[in-house]
């Protein structure tokens, strides 16, 4: 007969609880992951299937569900997970700040539609290069570094581990940088339409002054448009090595 303890049970329950945690919280803000479209019950169900393939690899002891660092843990894994996905999430946030400067530039600022996912307006041309992004996120095979990312981390940040070799991967200069760097990020993918709309509107604005006559509002949106358009369509094969770089190193720890 096969008799066990509450310790031990205890402890059986912790060594698949604390990753499918993590795993969960990843799924909760991860882009992609985290849309309406997916129901809940198959978002579990991934993370159970994740944590149960991730749970047998783990070397580190487990830690039970009555011990005293058990809500310590708990906390661990939430902020792990939930940076993994937001360091991913900050790169779609970088390519829809683009498409929102590119639209204010072109003038289609007032272009906008109701997004389903978040409930908000959002510019149209902030949405047209972030569902880009997600396609080229999926052919570049994205979620599955975002897995392996998430496998990884399990050796990086042992589960349990509070302190000392592996402390928390919370660093507000760390937090900063990030910020920083989807600014940077958003104005490099818009670059090339900011300076041929500047360039441009130069042109237009010796143009009137050589013509006072010439109706600005007439030419100068579809010339603006048009330029704008043209020279996004030349840029976008410059986007999946740039996004495909980005993601690389939101994933690096």
């Amino acid at each position: 007969m096969i008799t066990f303890t509450s310790t031990q049970l205890d402890l059986w329950v912790g060594q698949w609880l604390w990753p499918f945690c993590r795993v969960m919280a990843l799924f909760s803000v991860a882009p992609l992951l985290n849309h309406r479209g997916i129901p809940a019950r198959i978002k579990i169900g991934m993370s159970l299937l994740i944590a149960a393939i991730v749970a047998p690899t783990l070397t580190a002891p487990a830690v039970s569900l009555s011990a005293p660092e058990a809500l310590a843990v708990l906390a661990q894994q939430m902020l792990l997970g939930l940076s993994i996905g937001f360091s991913m999430r900050l790169v779609f946030a970088a390519v829809e700040l683009a498409g929102d400067l590119i639209g204010l530039q072109m003038g289609l600022s007032f272009a906008s539609f109701i997004d389903p996912h978040s409930s908000s307006q959002t510019p149209l041309i902030g949405s047209l290069l972030a569902v880009m992004a997600s396609l080229l996120f999926l052919s570049m095979n994205g979620h599955l570094m975002m897995i392996s990312a998430l496998t990884e981390s399990f050796k990086t940040f042992p589960i349990g581990a509070l302190g000392g070799a592996s402390p928390m991967p919370v660093d507000g200069a760390r937090l900063a940088l990030w910020t920083g760097e989807l600014f940077r990020i958003g104005l490099h993918l818009s670059l090339p339409v900011l300076v041929t709309m500047l360039i441009l509107n130069l042109a237009l604005g010796v143009l009137v002054r050589s013509a006072p006559q010439l109706n600005l509002f007439a030419v100068g949106f579809p010339v603006t448009l048009l330029t704008g358009l043209l020279v996004m369509l030349l840029s976008l094969p410059y986007l999946a090595p740039f996004l495909q770089k980005a993601l690389e190193n939101a994933t690096r720890f």
